[in-house]
């Protein structure tokens, strides 16, 4: 009897414009694959803006070298302008109607009040570029297993995996985490994107639903649901070694700083404790025979995993590059302190500016042919 063929998925987590170091490292996958080759993962999961290149990713995964110029020729050319309204009357409305939403006690119920951003040339560009029909022809002519797409319910206070799949997986509940069938949208997009505070809710059937790295306590939980057993794992943030000593700072944090830092919380924490819980895992595998997991009902099983992540500070990186964005943004983020090196990490969510987009494509690009060894290992079919 022939072995079942491992399923291999890929893993984009969310981050704003740091999303673009995901397209290098695409592009980096891509050149070490024949020009014509199929998807190489049959399960793609995607947060926040790593959802939008996973959707992307899905909509041509019949050619995979193909899917991905088209991603990296959007994200080489972005602008600011093509993900928010950036003209100075826009932000004057939204930045007025946010201020009044946070300090009139919720009592300002107009639309896009509880927005610093409005996002809707974004979600006209998205429209323009993915399609339900799309995915499902993927997944119809098996170049696809499952996309999958993650959302907070702000009502149900539950992160939902909204997947668009194969006909054979089912859908999966746990602690404050479900896993719901779905025809993946341009609207499942928005709302996985819908970084809190500066971009609107997103209604979804019964509930309004923000960005997807909320509450998201189990990153990897949805490839493993829908049967990864290797997956790689792109990460937004340089590894931080231990051992490095604190540097001293007298003055308090700004609100830029404390927005940052917020953010990293959302988008960076979950994401390597949960890789650290698998590595655990696996470790706790290796050491238990397979035939005592049997007789004790341990239905655990190896998942190859491998992370690639920056190997720069991507909020560092972004103060090169402020001077792109639109005079009214650089005026927002300057009033808040997001213009110093402490508090950058702010600006490096909202840095959509191709020139910093480049940057981090051909950071990622780098990042990963140091590591194309490890990658054709992963992504060989004996393996």
């Amino acid at each position: 009897m022939n072995k079942q063929k491992r399923k291999t998925s890929i893993i984009m987590s969310g981050g704003g414009a740091r999303a673009a170091y995901q397209v290098g490292v695409l592009k980096a996958i891509a050149e070490m694959l024949p020009d014509d080759v199929h998807n190489p993962f049959d399960i793609v999961c995607g947060t926040s803006a790593g959802a939008i290149n996973a959707a992307a990713l899905a909509t041509h995964a019949y050619n995979f070298n193909k899917s991905v110029q088209r991603i990296h020729d959007i994200w080489s050319n972005f602008h600011a302008r093509h993900v928010f309204k950036t003209d100075s009357w826009s932000l004057l409305k939204t930045s007025t109607n946010w201020f009044l939403a946070m300090f009139s006690a919720g009592m300002n119920k107009r639309r896009g009040s509880l927005s610093l951003f409005d996002r809707s040339p974004l979600e006209k560009l998205l429209k323009e570029y993915i399609h339900s029909e799309d995915i499902q022809y993927s997944i119809d002519q098996g170049y696809l297993h499952a996309l999958s797409i993650t959302a907070s319910g702000y009502s149900s206070q539950q992160s939902v995996s909204f997947f668009h799949a194969d006909a054979s997986l089912q859908p999966w509940a746990r602690s404050r985490r479900i896993g719901s069938r779905a025809k993946i949208t341009v609207t499942h997009l928005m709302a996985s994107s819908a970084i809190p505070f500066i971009f609107a809710p997103v209604r979804l059937n019964r509930e309004f639903f923000g960005d997807g790295s909320m509450r998201q306590i189990a990153p990897i939980s949805p490839a493993l649901h829908l049967g990864a057993d290797k997956i790689l794992i792109i990460g937004n943030r340089q590894e931080v070694l231990p051992g490095i000593p604190r540097r001293r700072h007298l003055q308090e944090p700004s609100l830029a700083q404390i927005a940052g830092h917020a953010l990293d919380s959302i988008f960076l924490d979950s994401l390597s404790a949960d890789i650290e819980r698998l590595q655990r895992i696996n470790k706790t595998i290796e050491i238990i025979p397979e035939e005592q997991r049997i007789q004790h009902g341990i239905e655990l099983r190896k998942v190859d995993v491998l992370v690639i992540s920056p190997s720069r500070n991507l909020g560092e990186l972004a103060l090169e590059y402020l001077h792109e964005l639109p005079t009214s943004l650089r005026f927002l983020l300057k009033s808040i302190g997001a213009y110093s090196r402490n508090s950058s990490s702010l600006a490096s969510y909202l840095l959509f500016e191709k020139g910093y987009c480049r940057a981090l494509i051909e950071l990622g690009y780098q990042d990963s042919i140091a590591k194309s060894a490890e990658i054709i290992e992963l992504l060989s079919p004996q393996n």
